[in-house]
């Protein structure tokens, strides 16, 4: 068996590794590809370059569904089964996946530098892609026994949702609508990615933090679940609908969920075990987001002033999501090839420099004058936490678990 075989033969041993590499290399490429925009914009270094697309609205695209989705799919292909006791993801699913996704996110590329007709048909390849994940991810939670499927049917609407988001943003492209993007944008963060990274949170943070801290009380109220599910709903219509100063209507009980949740699920405990305080930590900047949102949307109500800019949204985007996914990953990573459950100084290290890059991103909205500067400087911390891990997580992926079983 020559190298390249046997690379191959790793890579599609489990869903988890063709579909976390491809998103590894993919959150390199799209902070490289957003930092060359934004010093060449600002005048920092190089010149601006015209895309065929707005640069935000890819750079929009290209971390809510080019990035985040190869994590999430390589997650759930992974817990679906083990939730559920259903039939394991075939490799040739999870394969065509992960090879058509990441073919889209190349012709997305191609298409920024040459011509936006490239780029839909790489959105087209994606969309194919994401197709096959969500029949696969529906054919098991229908098919298993009768059984508690609400984490995982929330999950899948979710995706459904998603995959609506996706098709949005193609419709965009085609027909220049912007109802459609807006769509595309709200439905990517609101009905999609929150729901799900919420959900999860949900069912893993207490599970995990009950198999390692002492006596501890497992706290997972399902009503506060719906309530939030309800509430985030209701923030994605009303900011689609544009409607800014009543967002707080949803955004206060929101965010004292997610802080009540953070503190009953031992946020402060968390901190004996780093690969446990990842998720806590990463989990609180939900409530902090929220909150931020909440605070904002009052004022905006009260006097028409939008006093934090996009610095909630990248709270939850960098600080909620980012950090959550660098969690997850790095667990089903160590645990699926053998390795012990343990987060190491460096990893650590590097998801603390994850932290710093949300709050350098939030001064950068609530300081206008040094805006330029930080949007660059968070880019580039978030482009070196996020490389290291890559580099220090990437190759388990194509090579044998050290324990010699199989996947």
């Amino acid at each position: 068996m020559t190298m390249l075989q046997t690379v191959r033969d790793h890579l599609a041993a489990a869903p988890h590794r063709s579909l976390f590499l491809a998103g590894a290399l993919q959150g390199v490429l799209t902070v490289l590809w957003w930092i060359f925009d934004l010093t060449g914009r600002y005048g920092i270094a190089g010149s601006m370059t015209a895309w065929s697309i707005v640069p935000t609205w890819a750079h929009a695209f290209l971390m809510i569904y080019g990035f985040f989705p190869f994590f999430i799919f390589g997650f759930l292909f992974t817990t679906y089964p083990n939730w559920m006791n259903g039939e394991k993801v075939k490799p040739q699913e999870y394969i065509a996946t992960c090879a058509l996704m990441a073919a889209g996110v190349v012709l997305f590329y191609a298409g920024l530098l040459t011509h936006k007709v490239i780029s839909i048909t790489g959105v087209e390849l994606m969309l194919a892609g994401w197709s096959i994940a969500v029949y696969v991810l529906f054919r098991i939670l229908l098919t298993t026994p009768a059984q508690d499927k609400r984490h995982a049917q929330v999950a899948s609407v979710g995706l459904l949702m998603g995959w609506l988001g996706v098709a949005a943003y193609l419709v965009w492209l085609v027909t220049d609508s912007a109802v459609v993007l807006n769509f595309a944008r709200h439905a990517g963060i609101w009905f999609f990615l929150l729901p799900i990274v919420l959900t999860v949170s949900h069912r893993m943070i207490p599970f995990f933090s009950s198999r390692v801290l002492d006596n501890y009380e497992m706290v997972r109220p399902f009503w506060m679940l719906w309530l939030m599910l309800a509430c985030i709903a209701a923030h994605g219509c009303l900011q689609w609908l544009e409607l800014t100063a009543y967002l707080w209507i949803a955004d206060f009980p929101l965010a004292g969920c997610a802080l009540y949740l953070s503190y009953r699920w031992g946020f402060m405990r968390s901190f004996k075990v780093s690969l446990l305080a990842v998720l806590h930590v990463s989990f609180a900047w939900f409530g902090v987001a929220m909150l931020l949102y909440a605070v904002q949307s009052l004022v905006y109500f009260a006097s028409g002033n939008l006093i934090f800019g996009l610095a909630p949204l990248h709270a939850i985007g960098i600080g909620f999501f980012s950090g959550m996914i660098l969690a997850m990953a790095s667990r089903v990573t160590l645990g699926h090839s053998g390795r012990p459950l343990e987060l190491d100084r460096i990893t650590w290290l590097l998801f603390l420099g994850f932290q710093a890059t949300a709050v350098i991103r939030i001064l950068a909205d609530l300081i206008p004058a040094i805006a330029p500067m930080f949007y660059v400087l968070a880019a580039f911390v978030w482009l070196t936490c996020f490389g290291l891990w890559a580099v220090k997580f990437a190759p388990i992926y194509w090579r044998a678990r050290v324990d010699g079983k199989a996947g």
